[in-house]
């Protein structure tokens, strides 16, 4: 549990380092727009004083300054108008159309509505008006972090989404070993006691060892053939739903304490077949009951009920146990993940993997109260996909 703890702590982390380098990017950009906006302006206002000086001097050398000052404005745009709302001038807007009229005139719309003009004042109470906008430099600067952000996003997303692919294909040749490495192990172990059985059997054929001890061994011989059947594509054949659940009620309830009851509630057809793999689902109700029981300390009560409709078939196992908060409801199926000190932590996960990845159904946790108990969900197809 430690361990994904530790996983959402880092992750964020690097959300908040993140959100730290994207709000500082904006705000320095925005600094820097700011005082371009002001450039901008102070150039604009500098440009309709040379305007008017130009219209009130004959001095060469001063018109020759003030020409100088209209023309080094190449990257405002800028309308000038009379009082009559007539363009008079205008300069860098775009080339190709600049000398279209109804163009400038949308342009010209465009910006009465977004600003105030700067009033130019001559003599006989005549005056001009400059509208102007943000440069195309400016405008860029002011997307540009917005941009940079989305683009960063993409990339550690696509990161991210590929760190995972490779992560499950990992995690998946890490399943297929350690399943075809302990089907081995238990293999051999497995068919040496088979062939004691049988010997006593032979020599002591109504003694009870030998009823006991057959049932461990094709315990063993069951659990053998599911770690075999995980690394490999197992086959979906019809089966009685309902007979596996109540195969693998029976082997836990004989198992666990007596304060441990078990109550079944089916409302489907006992004789309800489903593609199903019966040694790999009981392996999935089992563990379910285990960490039940686990939650429960031995005494409470575990109830199961099942429903169908046209297309699935909806299986609810409820524990009174400690339950699990409502932040731990996908983390419990990761692998690795336990309560207990012993134990690896793969039960659940093996459990969505066969339901999941084979029965093609889903597992999750439907209701779950800490001090109330665990409500977990199986919901299986009725039929088998199509290809």
């Amino acid at each position: 549990m430690n361990i994904y703890r530790k996983k959402i702590l880092w992750k964020l982390a690097l959300l908040v380092m993140a959100i730290i380098i994207g709000a500082s990017s904006l705000i320095y950009t925005n600094s820097l727009v700011d005082k371009l906006k002001l450039e901008e302006h102070n150039k604009v206002r500098h440009w309709a004083e040379s305007i008017k000086l130009v219209e009130n001097t004959d001095d060469v050398d001063v018109l020759n300054l003030l020409s100088s000052i209209i023309e080094s404005n190449n990257s405002v745009p800028v309308i000038l108008t009379d009082d009559k709302g007539i363009i008079l001038g205008s300069n860098n807007f775009d080339p190709a159309r600049s000398a279209d009229p109804a163009y400038m005139q949308q342009q010209l719309n465009k910006l009465k509505t977004s600003m105030e003009p700067i009033v130019i004042s001559f003599g006989d109470n005549m005056k001009n008006y400059i509208y102007y906008k943000e440069s195309i430099i400016l405008t860029k600067l002011i997307y540009y972090p917005y941009i940079q952000l989305i683009v960063i996003v993409f990339f550690v997303a696509v990161a991210y989404f590929a760190f995972s692919i490779s992560r499950k294909a990992e995690q998946n040749q890490v399943w297929l070993g350690m399943s075809k490495e302990t089907a081995h192990q238990l293999g051999t172990p497995t068919s040496s006691l088979a062939a004691w059985l049988e010997l006593i059997n032979e020599r002591y054929p109504d003694s009870d060892i030998y009823h006991e001890l057959s049932k461990d061994v094709y315990r063993l011989e069951k659990i053998t053939e599911r770690f075999s059947r995980i690394g490999a594509r197992p086959e979906l054949n019809d089966a009685p739903v309902q007979k596996s659940i109540e195969n693998s009620i029976s082997y836990l309830k004989s198992r666990s304490s007596s304060k441990i009851e078990f109550i079944s509630d089916y409302s489907a057809d006992p004789d309800l077949m489903i593609p199903l793999n019966p040694s790999l689902f009981e392996w999935v109700l089992e563990n379910i009951f285990k960490n039940a029981i686990d939650a429960m300390n031995g005494s409470g009560q575990i109830k199961l009920e099942m429903q169908h409709n046209t297309d699935n078939v909806v299986i609810d196992i409820t524990d009174t146990g400690t339950g699990i908060p409502k932040t731990q409801f996908k983390t419990i199926f990761k692998p690795g993940f336990s309560t207990k000190s012993k134990g690896w932590g793969l039960g659940l996960s093996l459990s969505q993997r066969i339901i999941e990845n084979y029965h093609h159904g889903k597992i999750f946790v439907r209701s779950s109260e800490p001090g109330r108990g665990t409500c977990i969900r199986i919901i299986l197809r009725k039929s088998a996909p199509k290809n």
